[in-house]
């Protein structure tokens, strides 16, 4: 694997990893992309661990037997916490994860009260636990868990419409706390809905999305790869799956794939994968 010809395939539940996907584009502009939704099993938040984990597993192992990617970034903090590290034991490639950006919520909080704006999965783990004693700085952590928001960002993708008042009432007790002054995103849908965070917070706050920390990681290892490849190899073409996303729910409507070609992706085709998986 070089840095100018690197095969990356991001994954996620649904739109969630189109940010990171748009911030490796910039930091390696000559990569492959490819993109795995995993429409049919959305939302994660609503699955058994166990289930999450086997369906994470038979969808990534189709993908990755069918694509031979270089990478897999997994643009997910749900199927990150329980898959990952299952993933690496079975795949001899990079999978990068994705954890709430609580260091980072630390590092810029003045009043050392900070928030954590994720899916009620991510917020009932103990990981948080552990990430706060590593990495909180001695701040307080205030952590919510919305129902709606990464189907509102869906939404959005589509083109429908979101009303702030909606997105309001997903803050919870993040928007009664007045000395929260940085929250850490914990859904990577969650940074198309900027715009009504903002405006639904009644107060300014730091905002922060785990995006293109993800995509940092993804560069900087295959930055790494490109070092130690051989010096007389030859740059690789692009796969046949080059700006394509591959969608395991129902065929996308002409809209919805106009809305892929926007963000980089105007290539689809379906992921089938094992019926015993398929809820």
């Amino acid at each position: 694997m070089r840095k100018t010809d690197a095969h990356i395939l991001v994954f996620d539940s649904g739109i969630g990893g189109l940010g990171v996907a748009d911030c490796i584009r910039r930091m390696l502009p000559a990569a492959t992309l490819g993109y795995v939704a995993d429409t049919a099993g959305f939302p994660y938040g609503a699955m058994s661990d166990e289930a999450l984990v086997t369906r994470v597993l038979t969808v990534l192992e189709q993908a990755i037997a069918r694509l031979r990617p270089d990478m897999v970034v997994i643009a997910c903090n749900t199927a990150s916490t329980l898959a990952l590290s299952a993933l690496r034991s079975r795949h001899d490639l990079p999978f990068i994860g994705c954890v709430p950006p609580l260091k980072w919520a630390a590092s810029v909080s003045a009043t050392r009260q900070i928030g954590l704006l994720a899916t009620p999965a991510t917020v009932d783990r103990p990981y948080l636990t552990a990430l706060m004693q590593e990495h909180g700085q001695g701040c307080t952590l205030h952590a919510h868990g919305a129902r709606h928001l990464a189907g509102y960002a869906e939404a959005v993708f589509r083109g429908e419409t979101v009303l702030v008042e909606a997105v309001r009432a997903e803050l919870g007790i993040l928007g009664m706390i007045p000395d929260i002054d940085a929250v850490a995103l914990g859904c990577t849908h969650y940074g198309r809905l900027l715009p009504w965070l903002r405006q639904a917070m009644p107060r300014p706050v730091a905002w922060l999305d785990p995006a293109e920390a993800v995509a940092r990681q993804a560069a900087r290892i295959a930055i790494t790869a490109a070092a130690t490849a051989a010096p007389d190899s030859l740059p690789r073409a692009a796969p046949c799956w080059a700006q394509t996303v591959f969608t395991t729910g129902v065929v996308p409507d002409e809209a919805t794939r106009q809305a892929w070609a926007a963000e980089g992706f105007p290539e689809w085709q379906p992921l089938e994968i094992a019926s015993a998986c398929a809820g």
